[in-house]
């Protein structure tokens, strides 16, 4: 990474470091979980090219991303991007190695799987070596025969919805019953959608791409609409090589309104 704008009245153009990153985002001192979204989009809004958001990101991108996963406690992930990006265990970094430890996270954060079919490969590494145990979320009438696999396979896993689906808030609030309060969300598409309608995403971390695809590539959130639009409030921007790193949070947190 070369060079990081922060949108304040001392811009300096240099490159910050990964301990700076980490403090400019710093999951905010709360009494409950905090789930925060990290997602990419290219200049006409198009969140992945050719079924992934590889091809539309960059170093800079990487290094946020990167970021973001050594000061969360878990990685919440749908079944789909799963499959689609080749979804690896989370690997504990050194550069965060005491920062995690003062707060008592673990080396690296967990991932957690929303799945209602427990349609996964669970011979991936993803499930047979994470550093941290993988767990699944589901649905209570999730297949037994699937749950007892994860199960077998090392998974951990945990019911978040009375029938097959994953219920959103149900999920924050499982998540948070084991001590996993600063929340990663990475997509995809959908599962963002499902946070967003339910009201229980609290920050967007999106990268905008300086790239244009046209086509007919999904959107950062799908599903159904909300009744009402969602609004959130900027807390900052940062910029590399064309690239824009900004960082939103919901309006009704009682005014916060945060710079890097």
């Amino acid at each position: 990474m070369r060079r990081l704008l922060p949108v304040t009245d001392d811009v300096t153009d240099r490159e910050w470091t990964l301990a700076e990153l980490a403090d400019a985002y710093a999951y905010p001192e709360t009494a409950g979980p905090w789930l925060r979204a990290n997602m990419v989009s290219t200049l006409d809004g198009a969140a992945q090219h050719e079924g992934r958001s590889q091809p539309i990101s960059g170093s800079a991108d990487m290094r946020i991303f990167g970021t973001l996963r050594g000061l969360a406690d878990a990685v919440v992930v749908g079944a789909e991007t799963v499959r689609q990006e080749g979804y690896r265990p989370a690997r504990a970094r050194e550069a965060f190695a005491r920062r995690r430890a003062a707060v008592g996270q673990t080396p690296a954060p967990a991932v957690a799987v929303v799945s209602a079919s427990l349609a996964l490969d669970f011979d991936l590494p993803l499930f047979s070596a994470p550093g941290t145990p993988t767990l699944v979320l589901t649905g209570a009438a999730a297949p037994a025969e699937r749950v007892r696999a994860a199960q077998a396979a090392g998974a951990r896993v945990l019911i978040a919805g009375t029938g097959s689906a994953v219920e959103p808030e149900r999920a924050v609030h499982v998540l948070a019953e084991q001590g996993l309060t600063r929340l990663l969300t990475e997509g995809g598409p959908r599962l963002l959608g499902q946070f967003i309608a339910a009201g229980v995403l609290d920050e967007l971390c999106l990268t905008v791409s300086p790239m244009l695809t046209a086509g007919d590539a999904q959107r950062i959130a799908s599903g159904p609409p909300v009744v009402l639009p969602k609004r959130f409030s900027p807390a900052s921007v940062l910029e590399e090589a064309g690239f824009l790193f900004t960082r939103y949070r919901r309006t009704d947190m009682g005014g916060m309104n945060h710079s890097a």
